[in-house]
């Protein structure tokens, strides 16, 4: 499969609702689309979700978290908080997913920005969350297998001295004590995936 022409073919450009100052490639139909992956797992890079929105307003409010430091975007999905890293002044930026349509996503929504992504495929959680000053991570508490992974690679960033920072929707296997709340916002969500309309979504740090 051509997965950059598989993206184009299927999406088309949305503004994204809590983030308009970045333009990301979305389904109409998200649910069609992922009937069409054939895949088990939704697919993450064909909309923006609400952890993504969340963390990529603060970091474009909060320009000093990422400007002129190495930003990593850990599960990037559609790549929205790496871009949003990149228009707040980041040095660089790594957008990181082990899914391959979502690396194509993230080049092509990258470019649709008109800014430099360095996009990694592969899965980083095994390994040691070096080179990096901040670790921005959205939406990944989804199910408990990711959680117990994902919290110790984000303990290890911020004890390398790397900023953390998280956005969550109130999601089941979020360790609510590892964390401080930074911000709150109201996101608006694709109503088929979220059951909901709208999303109180968080944005923490470890404490």
């Amino acid at each position: 499969m051509d997965r950059t022409a598989f993206v184009l073919a299927n999406t088309r450009p949305h503004l994204v609702p809590l983030v308009p100052e970045v333009v990301l490639r979305g389904a109409d139909d998200v649910i069609a689309l992922w009937e069409a992956t054939e895949e088990d797992s939704p697919p993450f890079w064909a909309f923006p979700w609400a952890g993504g929105q969340a963390l990529a307003r603060y970091v474009l409010d909060h320009p000093e978290v990422v400007t002129g430091r190495r930003v990593l975007d850990l599960a990037a999905g559609s790549g929205l908080v790496a871009i949003a890293a990149r228009l707040a002044g980041a040095a660089d930026v790594t957008a990181n997913d082990v899914d391959a349509l979502s690396t194509a996503a993230i080049a092509v929504n990258a470019d649709l920005n008109g800014v430099a992504v360095t996009v990694e495929g592969g899965d980083l959680l095994g390994g040691a969350p070096d080179g990096y000053d901040v670790v921005l991570a959205g939406d990944v508490f989804y199910d408990r297998g990711m959680a117990e992974r994902v919290l110790p690679f984000l303990r290890a960033a911020a004890d390398r001295g790397a900023a953390v920072l998280v956005g969550d929707p109130q999601r089941a296997h979020l360790p609510h004590a590892e964390f401080t709340v930074l911000a709150s916002y109201a996101v608006p969500v694709h109503g088929a995936l979220e059951s909901a309309e709208v999303k109180r979504t968080t944005v923490l740090r470890p404490k």
